[in-house]
């Protein structure tokens, strides 16, 4: 059993390499254990809110310090920083933010924030886990690529390590919802992988190239840059 203190976010990348890859664990069985795994870890197996109270402080912690090298942390933390640098305005809308860490850490640092996501009880942890950690902020849950919000209606709108789940077309279709919901700043962020990692539910691969191509078919100013994976920002 993982005691409270050990966990955070590097529990997923631990649960990739020693059982998904080896073939010990199906992929689509990784969501099971990971939470199972967290859990486990609670005073109360029927009320386990502690226990992921200490998976989002632990990893915040981490965000914020020093991360164990080579762990999910480490990886993560330079891009959410990069993330962080390219806020244009107070108001950020996040898709796709899974736990939340992102838009947690962008409320620490004063923005209004916004955190969406298509999983029900992610964005309902999310909901009750932020005012624990001193971070206040909206949550919705919402399909990324038809998000019942109105035009134009937040300064930065963002989607780290999310486009990267869909096929092209659906990816597409978020970067085009991105740009309607923006006023100022659509910030994509995807990894820089071989082929797509299974644990993680991806589908497809990028490199600066592809970015470029889906820059260049917005019709607006756009940079590309590779930074712990590649950057798309278009500022519309």
């Amino acid at each position: 059993m993982i005691g409270t203190d050990r966990l955070s976010n590097d529990l997923a990348g631990w649960l990739d390499r020693t059982l998904v890859r080896p073939g010990l664990l199906a992929p689509d069985r990784f969501e099971e254990a990971f939470v199972a795994c967290v859990a486990g870890a609670a005073k109360d197996p029927a009320n386990p809110d502690d226990a992921w109270l200490a998976f989002y402080r632990n990893t915040l912690d981490a965000l914020a310090g020093e991360p164990e090298p080579g762990g999910t942390n480490a990886e993560m933390a330079p891009v959410h920083a990069r993330a962080r640098s390219l806020v244009a305005g107070d108001d950020v809308l996040e898709l796709g933010c899974c736990f939340g860490f992102l838009s947690l850490q962008l409320a620490r640092d004063g923005h209004r924030v916004t955190a969406t996501d298509s999983c029900a009880g992610t964005v309902e942890l999310l909901t009750r886990m932020a005012p624990q950690l001193g971070a206040g902020l909206a949550t919705q849950v919402a399909d990324a690529r038809a998000v019942a919000l109105p035009d134009d209606c937040t300064d930065t709108v963002f989607a780290v390590h999310l486009i990267e789940h869909l096929p092209a077309a659906e990816g597409e279709a978020v970067v085009a919802e991105m740009l309607r919901l923006a006023r100022r700043r659509v910030v994509v962020a995807v990894p820089f992988e071989d082929e797509p990692n299974p644990a993680w539910g991806h589908v497809r691969v990028f490199d600066t190239g592809v970015l470029h191509r889906i820059g260049e078919r917005t019709g607006r100013p756009f940079t590309v840059t590779g930074f712990h994976g590649g950057w798309l920002v278009i500022d519309p």
